[in-house]
């Protein structure tokens, strides 16, 4: 949703510090309480990771309407249906630090690759481990576990950046996600994110809040089909045309509005 009202900045910068306080301590309580009883009441590793991705969908669900109600932020996202498929690799561009967040909350049962230091951060490390997400350490045993994972019916959310975007620059994927694609992905579903006013960009830091409450718009487009590319070529050639087609689309997704503006 999102209205033309706006908090006073000094409301949504108190806010935006209890909403990072409560996401670190939220995190800690997975890590601590939650997962344990996980595996505490279920022996199967496959139930266990289903409960926690669970766990960690509503805990995300619930932090994005503690930001939302406290007018920190306002969001929308079209056509969420089209999102949670078995084998679906989610692909989305990367401009702020919590569209991840976003995003994982309107999806069932998602995996996610993530950067190695969500590992080492005590607040993340506990649900990262848990949901059984997988370190983008960019190596080839990375590249195949992923690949494998959708061939297990997964749902994976890709940012294929790495890194989140600089302000004012279309994004940069690296070719590992559309590789990744051939090799296991029954389907791949690109959403563009945009963040108006920018927020919590890649050297900016959380108190840096804009002049007004920022609005999250997260766009999801039609599902590609990967096997197209991989049955018309080699898998070197198929994953740069499929890399090509998807950083082609997000440009003129990106700046469509650029280009129709008067």
């Amino acid at each position: 949703m999102k209205d033309s009202y706006s908090p006073p900045k000094a409301w949504r910068l108190l806010f935006t510090g209890l909403s990072f306080t409560l996401f670190g301590l939220g995190g800690l309580l997975l890590r601590l309480v939650c997962f344990p009883l996980v595996r505490l009441l279920y022996p199967d590793p496959l139930v266990q990771r289903r409960c926690s991705r669970m766990l960690v969908q509503y805990a995300f669900r619930y932090f994005v309407c503690f930001m939302h109600r406290t007018g920190v932020i306002t969001w929308h996202i079209s056509h969420p249906e089209r999102l949670g498929k078995p084998g679906q690799m989610v692909v989305a561009n990367h401009p702020s630090l919590i569209d991840v967040v976003l995003l994982i909350a309107c999806i069932r049962d998602a995996g996610c690759v993530v950067k190695q230091g969500l590992w080492d951060n005590p607040f993340t490390r506990g649900p990262v481990q848990a949901a059984g997400y997988i370190s983008n350490d960019a190596s080839v045993e990375m590249i195949e576990n992923t690949a494998q994972a959708l061939r297990e019916g997964q749902t994976l959310v890709i940012f294929p950046e790495g890194t989140r975007t600089t302000p004012g620059q279309m994004p940069r994927f690296h070719r590992g996600a559309a590789a990744i694609a051939i090799r296991g992905a029954r389907c791949v579903t690109p959403v563009v994110i945009r963040v108006n006013p920018t927020t919590l960009t890649k050297a900016e830091p959380w108190y840096r809040i804009p002049s007004r409450r920022v609005h999250f718009s997260l766009e999801v487009g039609e599902a590609i089909d990967p096997q197209h590319f991989a049955q018309q070529a080699p898998a070197p050639i198929a994953s740069r045309r499929l890399d090509a087609l998807l950083h082609e689309y997000f440009v003129q997704e990106l700046t469509k509005n650029e280009r129709s503006a008067p």
